[in-house]
């Protein structure tokens, strides 16, 4: 008891802090580009205005516009289409294509890479262009089934009011799939090889393997590929305005285009930035389920 009266408390842990000083200019950036054009459409939202003259104060009635448009209405359905042919067609098909490349460890994997990446580092302005003319009457897509005697499958594939939404959907299909391959590719690299070999000691196959471990410790590059491929699948706009300007008729309409349409073409200011908000919380929520998901499975 002595010797524990005797000995002195022990100094206090002192907890180093960020100076908030050092965040005061990345926040004052992050409002000046972020916050402000946020808070400036949600304003000009609740108004109508032609950008122009003076508007007028209608409240939620763009917003209610939003949701009882058939037209607006039908450009939401659009992009949550898209995000099956952006996000979960590239995830499935990344998820086959990774593992396979993965356990057969084949040669030149670094320029296969490089090889499927390539689309990301092309701007979608050209991308657009080119598949345009893939997808032309006489593109190379009606003369390739021609070739082969399935002239009844030929068409103008971006002005048939059937086929127009599910091929600008692929080329977000063709986009996606390397960014998503080679995300989950680099978290496949990092799973130890012993596991491997301890499923194939007791017996199991490619398939086993697959589900029990390589499925498991990519669950984090899975949420993350998706969270990205729904962004982008939710605020296209290049692909739509060059590919197929919304049409033929209504049926690629989405969005984002919806918002340039009535901002600059018809002079809607108001609805547009009522559009834009909407569109903006739909992508939060949606990616906040995504990644509320991915936290529990990981």
């Amino acid at each position: 008891m002595r010797g524990d009266a005797g000995r002195r408390p022990a100094p206090p842990v002192r907890r180093r802090l960020v100076p908030y000083g050092f965040l005061l200019p990345a926040f004052v950036l992050y409002a000046a580009f972020m916050l402000f054009p946020i808070a400036r459409a949600v304003q000009l939202s609740v108004y109508e205005w032609d950008g122009l003259t003076l508007g007028t104060f209608v409240g939620a009635d763009n917003y209610l516009a939003v949701v009882t448009d058939p037209q607006l209405r039908e450009a939401f359905v659009h992009a949550l289409v898209l995000i099956v042919f952006f996000s979960l067609l590239p995830v499935a098909i990344g998820l086959v294509l990774a593992a396979v490349l993965n356990r057969a460890k084949v040669r030149g994997l670094p320029f296969f890479r490089t090889v499927i990446f390539l689309p990301q580092v092309v701007a979608m302005v050209v991308v657009a262009v080119a598949w345009r003319q893939i997808y032309a009457p006489d593109g190379s897509l009606n003369t390739a089934l021609r070739a082969v005697g399935l002239d009844a499958l030929a068409r103008p594939w971006l002005g048939d009011y059937t086929w127009s939404l599910p091929a600008v959907g692929f080329i977000g299909t063709w986009v996606s799939m390397g960014l998503v391959t080679v995300l989950l590719l680099a978290g496949m690299s990092r799973v130890p090889a012993e596991q491997y070999e301890a499923a194939r000691l007791d017996g199991a196959g490619a398939v086993r393997e697959f589900f029990a471990i390589t499925l498991p410790a990519v669950r984090g590059e899975v949420t993350v590929a998706l969270t990205l491929t729904i962004i982008a699948a939710l605020k296209t706009f290049d692909l739509v305005y060059v590919t197929t300007g919304g049409g033929p008729g209504t049926s690629t309409t989405v969005p984002s285009y919806e918002v340039y349409r009535r901002a600059f073409q018809l002079g809607e200011v108001g609805m547009a930035a009522a559009v834009g908000i909407t569109l903006m919380v739909l992508i939060f929520g949606i990616n906040l389920v995504v990644n509320r998901v991915g936290d529990r499975t990981t």
